[in-house]
């Protein structure tokens, strides 16, 4: 049963499992208007509190997503994995409304390659983005990371010892390993943005960016 429809410019989540509800839930939490959408009546039930506008449909169905509205909405997030018929079905759906964005879950290439072809224009794989990101975190060289789709990565580790006691500047980290420290966090002080005059002592935590091999390169110095 539905709430409500959302307003123009908000964003719809289709599918209420663990990785739909958490993206649903954050978007709440950063103030957006959030359509979220499932099947599953126990699912929305669990959600309605949570979610001002959740509506038991079917979302492969392009005629019930036109009547909550969802022609009107700029983003779109397809979180479902398991069932890719219905995943697939429901970019489908999106797609022939003309929804300006769609995000969508794969649990395959495969998978995400054909959400691509249906009319996908990002796919995530947030399973294989974790695995990657714990992977770097048990060998103890990072202390978070994340991952971009072109190469790109930002992680946070501990100062190498060349570094320790100089100026950025001095220890120019960007010309000899190719990444940029973003900024420093100091054991008991605010965050720092970097700059060349910053100093670096050892303890501090390293914010840096650069291509995924570099900053692993660089990683592996502390």
């Amino acid at each position: 049963m539905a709430k409500n429809s959302t307003s123009s410019g908000g964003i719809v989540v289709i599918g209420l499992g663990r990785f739909g509800g958490a993206v649903a839930e954050s978007l709440i939490r950063l103030g957006h208007d959030v359509l979220a959408i499932d099947e599953n009546a126990d699912l929305v039930q669990r959600w309605s509190d949570k979610i001002t506008h959740v509506v038991q449909a079917d979302a492969t169905d392009s005629d019930a997503l036109r009547q909550l509205g969802v022609q009107d909405v700029g983003r779109a997030v397809v979180g479902i994995g398991t069932d890719i018929e219905a995943s697939v079905l429901s970019v489908l759906a999106l797609h022939e409304l003309g929804v300006d964005e769609i995000w969508a879950k794969a649990i395959t290439t495969k998978h995400g390659q054909i959400l691509e072809r249906t009319g996908a224009h990002h796919v995530v794989y947030p399973e294989a983005a974790m695995g990657e990101r714990v992977a770097h975190l048990v060998t103890g060289q990072m202390i978070d990371f994340i991952e971009f789709d072109d190469g790109f990565a930002i992680a946070k580790t501990s100062t190498p010892r060349e570094a320790a006691g100089a100026t950025l500047a001095d220890s120019e980290l960007r010309s000899k390993y190719g990444i940029t420290v973003v900024g420093i966090k100091r054991p008991g002080t605010d965050f720092t943005y970097a700059r060349p005059e910053t100093m670096v002592e050892r303890g501090d935590l390293l914010i840096v960016s650069g291509p995924t091999n570099l900053v692993e390169k660089f990683a592996a110095l502390a």
